[in-house]
């Protein structure tokens, strides 16, 4: 087991992103922004969906038939498993927008690749207990995020969203996060690793998160809720079809927010969906809390994320809002 001490990109990641960085401005010109129709007349779009969550408003958006209303024929296909790597398929015109969280989106702007933010879909929040965190096993020393320094901790991946979370809430505390060592482990391995201690801690999330804690791992702190209105979720698109096709995009991004409205209602309707798409279980879809879902992306809470994503060596550069935001994304500066 590798450890990393800090900052690690992982060799994948940034060949993909070297890669992209390269190809970007080729596939930017050579992809339709014209944007397809059906026989009909109908505008053609093609979405891309996460593989674990926050995708639920897509399908209620389908099933209610807030896209079909819109005029829109709209597929959903499930996407790359590192939602930062949906980008090449959207820059070549494969397809239209797609998922991804707030430090993958990043990543891409700032390689300067020609995407924008359309619209979110889901941002942490206190109106809903923790549905991730950072994780000890009982009677470790570790009690506060400052505690961290000089320990090793566990998470499903290494430089994005996750990491910085941990790193801003060490120097939150007072801590330095430089100090603290990361390593990436299966996801499914995470429990193990802080139990056994072949990790001083773990950060996990959703199901797994729920699980450690049954099997008596201690949580500290209440994980991406101590940074409310970080965007977990958003749709992007690249800015040459969004000012080629505005008005379908307008429909799109309005469709979404009819069925955010109706997920927050109708929880029911969000766990039929968990049970047919993903991977969780029956009971655990039964009796976890359902997200809170929102449109709108944080502009100040966005910048806070790049300015420390880049002091800690995460992000390549510090992107403008002009190069992050369609600029009719529903988006907010308040504190």
């Amino acid at each position: 087991m590798s450890k990393l001490t800090r900052h690690p990109l992982g060799r994948r990641l940034s060949l993909a992103l070297v890669t992209l960085a390269v190809t970007a401005p080729l596939a930017a010109c050579g992809s339709d922004s014209s944007g397809a129709t059906s026989d009909d007349g109908t505008a053609k779009i093609t979405v891309l969906r996460s593989n674990g969550a926050i995708f639920e408003p897509l399908y209620i958006a389908q099933q209610q038939g807030y896209f079909k209303d819109a005029g829109l024929d709209v597929t959903i296909k499930a996407g790359a498993q590192d939602t930062s790597q949906n980008a090449p398929s959207v820059l070549n015109g494969e397809a239209q927008f797609a998922m991804t969280d707030s430090s993958g989106f990043l990543k891409g702007a700032a390689k300067n690749m020609p995407i924008r933010i359309a619209t979110g879909l889901q941002s942490a929040t206190t109106r809903t207990a923790p549905t991730d965190g950072l994780l000890v096993r009982k009677g470790s020393p570790i009690t506060s995020f400052k505690d961290l320094e000089g320990k090793t901790v566990g998470l499903a991946a290494l430089g994005g969203t996750i990491q910085f979370i941990v790193e801003y809430l060490v120097e939150k505390d007072g801590g330095d996060p430089g100090k603290v060592k990361f390593v990436a482990l299966p996801t499914t391995s995470l429990t193990d690793a802080a139990k056994t201690g072949k990790t001083d801690a773990v950060f996990s999330f959703g199901a797994f998160y729920s699980a450690a804690k049954s099997a008596g791992l201690k949580s500290i702190g209440n994980g991406m809720n101590d940074l409310p209105g970080i965007p977990q979720g958003v749709l992007f698109s690249t800015q040459k079809y969004l000012s080629a096709n505005a008005a379908t995009a307008k429909k799109f991004t309005a469709a979404v927010a009819k069925a955010i409205t109706y997920a927050n209602a109708h929880p029911e309707a969000v766990k039929a969906i968990q049970s047919k798409y993903t991977t969780l279980s029956a009971d655990f879809i039964k009796d976890e809390q359902v997200s809170y879902y929102d449109k709108t992306v944080n502009k100040t809470v966005m910048r806070t994320v790049i300015t420390k994503m880049h002091q800690y060596g995460l992000l390549s550069s510090s992107p403008k809002d002009s190069a992050i935001y369609w600029d009719q994304a529903p988006t907010t500066t308040g504190s």
